[in-house]
């Protein structure tokens, strides 16, 4: 019986090695896909190449630079305005000021918004906006509505859940294991989390921060909807611009050849460079957060 339960173990942990090493290879070899239909995009040379900034398919410009800094602006404006947001809502659910009955239930259901908010698709936030936000943006800024500001306002909406979890998971257990000691002291919640908790967790502060950057800048969806899709750098909150996402939506819906389709390979090729940067500094910020990192 032994034998036969450490061989059905040796079994298992054969095909879960298979399967990763065939995710892998899969992984790869579509890396390699887009790597070799980008190269070529990128190394062309003349004024039609993908690294310039003009896009003018009639005038044979073919630049996706100034969708690079648009992709860049909507997702550094959308953390900056998300970032302070993540952190007052982590602050009201760790410290609260008081304790009582409403202030538990308030913080439950806040923490369930958040979870719910996690799995709301990108779709309905733009939706939602279009009808909402777009036509406020529109009296106070004047233009069509349809712009940075608003993209960079719901873009922030929908990576504030998951930056507000993030760091909840990674400061609450230290929190809590601090706490009977500050308060004895006489330290309240709020300073114990300022002043004792975030020195010790700046991994996982950045490691959240970098996550929401990369989900502001992959998104597709909010940015199609919500940008004005003009593709030109970014000049102000009122301007419309177009991210690398949203090109590649528009460009794979009316192009099947050509210097337009292959810019198609040359965005991916720099979202996925960019993306896996960010993954691999939130992978080692977060791997150097764990509760032996202060005293390491």
């Amino acid at each position: 019986m032994l034998r036969d339960a450490r061989q059905e173990k040796d079994g298992f942990r054969v095909c879960v090695q298979a399967s990763a090493a065939l995710a892998l290879l899969g992984i790869a070899l579509l890396c390699l896909m887009i790597a070799g239909m980008a190269v070529p995009a990128l190394l062309q040379k003349g004024d039609g190449h993908a690294l310039s900034i003009v896009w003018n398919p009639a005038a044979g410009r073919f630049g996706i630079l100034g969708m690079l800094a648009g992709s860049a602006a909507l997702a550094v404006c959308a953390l900056c305005l998300g970032g302070p947001l993540s952190f007052a809502l982590l602050c009201w659910q760790l410290c609260p000021d008081n304790h009582g009955p409403l202030s538990r239930y308030s913080r439950r259901l806040m923490g369930g918004l958040l979870h719910f908010m996690t799995a709301v698709p990108t779709v309905v936030y733009g939706f939602a906006a279009v009808f909402l936000l777009t036509p406020f943006l529109r009296g106070a800024l004047g233009g069509s509505g349809f712009c940075l500001a608003g993209a960079a306002l719901m873009l922030a909406l929908l990576i504030v859940p998951t930056m507000t979890l993030v760091l909840r998971a990674g400061l609450e257990a230290r929190l809590a294991a601090l706490l009977p000691h500050g308060l004895a002291l006489g330290m309240s919640r709020l300073q114990l989390l300022w002043h004792c908790v975030l020195p010790q967790c700046r991994s996982a502060v950045m490691a959240a921060l970098l996550l929401g950057f990369a989900r502001a800048l992959g998104d597709t969806l909010l940015p199609l909807m919500l940008s004005g899709n003009t593709p030109q750098l970014p000049q102000g909150p009122a301007s419309g611009v177009r991210a690398l996402t949203a090109h590649m939506a528009m460009t794979a819906a009316n192009e099947t050849g050509g210097a337009a389709y292959d810019s198609l390979f040359a965005a991916g090729f720099l979202l996925l460079c960019a993306n896996a940067v960010i993954g691999l500094m939130a992978r080692r910020l977060a791997a150097g957060s764990h509760p032996g990192e202060a005293r390491s």
